[in-house]
């Protein structure tokens, strides 16, 4: 299937746009990926009152399936064949977004969308750190 180039990324904003009005008018709740992760690995103090984490998860990987079936074309992006690299870096985005209260779906999609005063200096203060990694990593680093 050949799709404008455009109509994925349009497809894919429409959508998470879509899921985060909805997670908030139908449970008044922020549709913030990390804080969903995280509420789902707190054993603890886990109930049946977060199977909504559960389905919101689910709702995610199945996009990806849908999406794949719909279109025919496969989901496989790039991977840095940096395997300790990758973990590092998935590691320090958990710390930041613990750190920031937050990641940058509950920021930069929901707490925008709100006008968030402290979402709107959280999401200033990723973009200048991804342009900072960017410039560091493509022109500071040999």
């Amino acid at each position: 299937m050949n799709l404008p180039v455009f109509l994925p990324p349009l497809a894919g904003g429409l959508l998470i746009g879509a899921a985060s009005v909805l997670l908030l008018i139908g449970l008044g709740r922020i549709a913030g990926i990390s804080g969903i992760a995280f509420g789902l690995m707190d054993r603890p103090n886990w109930n049946v009152a977060n199977l909504w984490r559960v389905g919101f998860v689910l709702g995610m990987v199945a996009a990806g399936w849908v999406w794949t079936q719909w279109t025919g074309l496969p989901m496989q992006p790039e991977r840095a064949g940096n395997v300790p690299l990758l973990i590092v870096a998935g590691l320090l985005v958990g710390f930041g977004t613990s750190l920031g209260s937050g990641c940058t779906s509950g920021h930069g999609v929901c707490g925008l969308g709100r006008l968030s005063l402290r979402s709107l200096a959280a999401v200033a203060t990723f973009m200048l750190a991804a342009g900072l990694t960017v410039f560091v990593v493509r022109h500071a680093l040999p």
